[in-house]
């Protein structure tokens, strides 16, 4: 990939939303982007799992967890499963673990904290909504950024060859 989020930033600042700072990397790929497809969810990561078992096409799975510290909605059998199924990544308001394996992935992961306890498997949650966190929307179908940086959102994917160098 050919882009930085501070050269989008520079080219294109007015139409993009850029989250706060808070967001941690825990995947094998720093720099990752895709459409968006969101979850919202509270400490039960079995709507994460039957989503990702589903075709990515090269999306990025954006998980609404409320902010939980209190257990994970990811570990290494899903992260391998996001990429069998050609998921580009997640984005998690929430925490992950089997950090180690999950970052030998190739599978952009991006998330509040690591976490040993599972979630627990209710089957609650919801698809497809806007979610809000890290002072950003994500709304399903616009367009995800994320790299070393931190993370951007647009509303329809960007022209990359066009961006300024400095």
């Amino acid at each position: 990939m050919n882009w930085q989020t501070a050269d989008l930033c520079d080219a294109w600042s007015e139409q993009l939303q850029i989250a706060c700072p808070g967001l941690r990397h825990f995947g094998g790929m720093q720099q990752f982007q895709g459409p968006i497809a969101t979850l919202k969810l509270f400490e039960d990561n079995s709507l994460v799992r039957s989503t990702l078992e589903t075709p990515g096409e090269g999306r990025v799975l954006v998980v609404d967890g409320g902010g939980s510290l209190r257990c994970a909605l990811l570990g290494d059998q899903l992260g391998e499963l996001a990429v069998r199924n050609g998921w580009a990544g997640l984005v998690i308001h929430g925490c992950v673990r089997d950090s180690v394996a999950l970052g030998r992935l190739p599978l952009g992961v991006y998330a509040l904290a690591s976490h040993p306890l599972k979630s627990h498997k209710r089957g609650e949650g919801q698809s497809g909504l806007t979610v809000q966190f890290a002072g950003v929307r994500f709304t399903p179908g616009e367009q995800v950024y994320v790299d070393a940086d931190g993370l951007l959102v647009a509303r329809q994917a960007l022209h990359l060859s066009t961006t300024p160098q400095d």
